[in-house]
């Protein structure tokens, strides 16, 4: 993720936690992480997309991110609970995918 100020470690670190958890189909993260505008101490701005995502797992996704020990502070919020319209518009004109849960594309046969 070019321009992010994250290394390859960070990304991977960052999805590894999210991939703990079925609930989170993508995750986006956007600001200035996502513009390339960033400075040494930006946060780093996610939105989870997921139908199942409540304020309940978000806490617990939060305290695990923390667990990684990464020297940024993380504003991660939830996609479908976002009622700012303006922000709406920013993540959807600027945010970059940061994770995305694989589909099995596998077929069964009967």
């Amino acid at each position: 993720m070019e321009n992010s100020g994250l290394t390859k470690d960070d990304i991977f670190n960052i999805r590894s936690v999210f991939s703990n958890y079925p609930q989170i189909e993508e995750a986006l993260i956007y600001g200035s992480r996502a513009m390339g505008n960033y400075r040494p101490a930006s946060d780093i701005d996610i939105s989870l997309i997921g139908d199942d995502i409540d304020l309940s797992l978000l806490n617990q996704i939060e305290f695990d991110l923390d667990d990684i020990m990464l020297p940024y502070k993380f504003d991660v919020s939830i996609y479908h609970k976002i009622h700012n319209p303006e922000l709406l518009d920013h993540i959807n004109r600027v945010g970059k995918n940061l994770y995305q849960r694989r589909m099995n594309t596998d077929f069964i046969s009967n």
